[in-house]
């Protein structure tokens, strides 16, 4: 089993155009594919939440991704802070 320092989990808020361009289900779609957990949820000021944990550089990945996100979304900064670990038996919308 992987030792515990290899798995990490990241807080990001998506700025941009980022509502109503299919952002959630490319994210939970990209973290299902890395084998991520959390979710992500859409935040009333027009942003992005996200949460994911999993194994570091799968999580870094993701957080890549989230820079250019789906072929609509037009992101102009993403927030990033690593927080404490949390247990999720999946990755979903919010």
């Amino acid at each position: 089993m992987q030792a515990m320092q290899d798995k990490i989990c990241i807080h990001c808020f998506v700025s941009g155009l980022v509502q109503g361009v299919w952002f959630r289900a490319s994210t939970e779609e990209q973290a299902k594919k890395l084998g991520l957990t959390g979710w992500v949820r859409n935040v009333p000021d027009g942003r992005v939440e996200v949460l994911a944990c999993g194994d570091k550089e799968k999580v870094l990945q993701l957080y890549e991704w989230l820079k250019q996100g789906p072929k609509r979304a037009k992101v102009s900064d993403v927030s990033y802070e690593e927080v404490s670990w949390q247990d999720y038996e999946q990755f979903s919308i919010t």
